[in-house]
C-alpha cells in the first residue's frame, strides 16, 4: 500500500488506478468526485453485517453514487435514511421507508429521482442518529480519509455536533484499491470507525477524534450564501 504526504496526491493515485484498472463504475470519469466502484452493492450488503448498522433505526448517508446501494439496502431494512443536500446547497432530506412501496426504493435511493420521496427536515428536527455512512476517495486503516477535497462530510458531522448530537460510528464503503498506507489528517477531518470493501470489514481500533463543531473562522468567503444550512445553524446558535 502507498503512503502519501498530501491528500491530493492520494486522490490522484486512487482516481488514476480506478480508471486504469477499469474498477470505476458510472458516473465517469472517477476523477474529481467521490468515485463509484465495481462491487459497491456487495460492499453495501457487507456493511449491514456490522451490528450497529444492522440494528440502526436512523442513519445518515452521503448523496454520492457509490453509496446508492447503502441507501437502498437501508430502506429495504426499514431504516430511516437522512441525506444531506448535495454540496450542502439545502438542508437535510429524510427518506422514510414506511412511506415507500418496495418498487419505489430504487428511485428513492437515486439522487436524480428521489425528490418525490423525500421530506426536507429543519435542523431543529434532526433526530439523534445511530450511525453515519460517508463516501471517500482514499482511506487508511487508522481511520483517516480523504474526500474529494471540499469538506462536506466533515461539515455535516460538525453541524450535528453543534446541534448537540452525540458522536456515532462512521463507516465508508470503498474498493480495496482505495485503501492506502498513509495520508495526512487535519483536526476537523471526519474519522472512520469502519472501512467496508466488497471483500471485508475493517474495524478501526482507535478512531481519531471527530470534529467538535464548525470552524467558523476558516470557512471560505461566501460559504454562508452557498450553504444556507450554515447560515441557519449560525442563527440558531445565536438564539441559544
Amino acid at each position: 500500500m502507498e503512503d502519501f504526504s498530501s491528500k491530493q496526491q492520494a486522490r490522484q493515485f486512487v482516481w488514476d488506478r480506478l480508471k486504469t484498472e477499469k474498477l470505476a463504475a458510472f458516473p465517469f470519469p472517477p476523477h474529481g468526485r467521490i468515485p463509484n466502484f465495481k462491487g459497491s452493492s456487495e460492499a453495501a450488503l457487507k456493511l449491514f453485517e456490522i451490528p450497529v448498522f444492522a440494528n440502526a433505526k436512523r442513519i445518515k448517508v452521503n448523496p454520492d453514487s457509490s453509496q446508492r446501494p447503502v441507501r437502498a439496502e437501508a430502506l429495504r431494512r426499514g431504516i430511516t435514511v437522512f441525506v444531506p443536500t448535495p454540496r450542502l446547497a439545502g438542508g437535510f432530506m429524510k427518506l422514510d421507508p414506511s412511506r415507500l412501496d418496495p418498487g419505489d426504493i430504487r428511485a428513492a435511493s437515486t439522487m436524480s429521482q428521489c425528490g418525490p420521496y423525500t421530506e426536507e427536515i429543519p435542523l431543529t428536527d434532526l433526530p439523534q442518529l445511530d450511525a453515519i455512512v460517508c463516501g471517500s476517495v482514499a482511506v487508511t486503516r487508522s481511520g483517516y480519509r480523504a474526500g474529494k477535497g471540499e469538506g462536506y462530510s466533515d461539515m455535516e458531522y460538525a453541524i450535528l455536533a453543534e446541534l448537540g448530537h452525540q458522536p456515532v460510528p462512521v463507516a465508508t464503503t470503498v474498493h480495496e484499491v482505495q485503501l492506502l498506507k498513509g495520508l495526512p489528517q487535519a483536526v476537523n477531518d471526519l474519522p472512520l470507525s469502519y472501512i467496508v470493501t466488497p471483500e471485508r470489514i475493517i474495524e478501526v481500533s482507535a478512531p481519531p477524534p471527530p470534529p467538535k463543531g464548525i470552524e467558523w473562522d476558516r470557512l471560505p468567503e461566501g460559504a454562508l450564501k452557498a450553504m444556507p444550512v450554515l447560515a441557519e445553524l449560525r442563527a440558531l446558535l445565536a438564539r441559544r
